[in-house]
C-alpha cells in the first residue's frame, strides 16, 4: 500500500515549535553532490567512514547509498550535546573497533557547529595513526566555529539557529523526520 506524506509546514516539540527550512528534495540533492566529490577524490583508497551516533544516521544511510567505490563503514558515538545545546566536551568515544593505521577515514558528521566535537574526534582518531582523515557533513554552522577544521565535504551551510529533523533531535525527539525544521519560538 502507498501513503502519501503531506508536508507539516510547523511541528511542535516539547516546549518548541519548528517552521520546515529545508525540504528532503533539497538535502538529498546536496547529499548527491558530496556523495559524488567522495567518489571522485577517494577513489583507490578504500576509505572508512565512520559514522557518528546518533544524529548522522539518515545523512550516513543516504550518503552511503550514493558512494560507488569500494569502502567499508563503522559506527561511533559520542555526546556533546544535552536539550539544545552543546556542552563542549566529549564523552569517550565508543564503538571504534577496527584498526585505522595508514587507513583513508571519512568522519560521516551530522552538523559541526562550534567544531569542539569534532576537533576532539580528530585528535583521538590521529592516536591511532590513520594515513588521510576528512570530514563530511550534512550542515555546518560557519558564524558558530570557534576552531579552524578542514571540513571538505558539507552538504550545506546553516544559520546558527537550532533545528530538527533527519536526524537531528532536540531532548531525543525529532530525528524522525524526513525535512529540516529550525525553531520558531524559544
Amino acid at each position: 500500500m502507498r501513503q502519501i506524506y503531506a508536508y507539516m509546514d510547523t511541528i511542535q516539540i516539547k516546549d518548541k515549535t519548528f517552521a520546515v527550512s529545508i525540504r528532503e528534495e533539497d538535502i538529498l540533492k546536496e547529499v548527491s553532490r558530496v556523495a559524488a566529490d567522495i567518489n571522485r577524490d577517494l577513489a583507490g583508497k578504500n576509505p572508512l567512514f565512520l559514522s557518528v551516533l546518533n544524529g548522522s544516521f539518515m545523512f550516513t544511510a543516504d550518503l552511503m547509498k550514493r558512494i560507488t567505490i569500494p569502502c567499508e563503514i563503522s559506527f561511533v558515538k559520542l555526546a556533546s550535546y544535552q536539550g539544545d545545546a552543546s556542552t563542549g566536551v566529549v564523552k569517550e568515544m565508543i564503538g571504534l573497533n577496527e584498526d585505522i593505521t595508514g587507513r583513508t577515514v571519512v568522519i560521516v558528521e551530522d552538523i559541526v557547529d562550534t567544531g569542539l566535537t569534532m576537533q576532539q574526534l580528530l585528535e583521538s582518531l590521529h592516536t591511532r595513526h590513520p594515513q588521510e582523515v576528512h570530514i563530511a557533513t550534512l550542515l555546518v554552522k560557519p558564524d558558530k566555529l570557534k576552531v579552524n577544521l578542514n571540513i571538505e565535504y558539507a552538504a550545506m551551510k546553516i544559520p546558527n539557529d537550532f533545528i530538527v529533523g533527519y536526524g537531528l533531535d532536540y531532548d531525543g525527539f525529532g530525528r524522525n523526520y524526513k525535512d529540516i525544521y529550525t525553531v520558531i519560538n524559544q
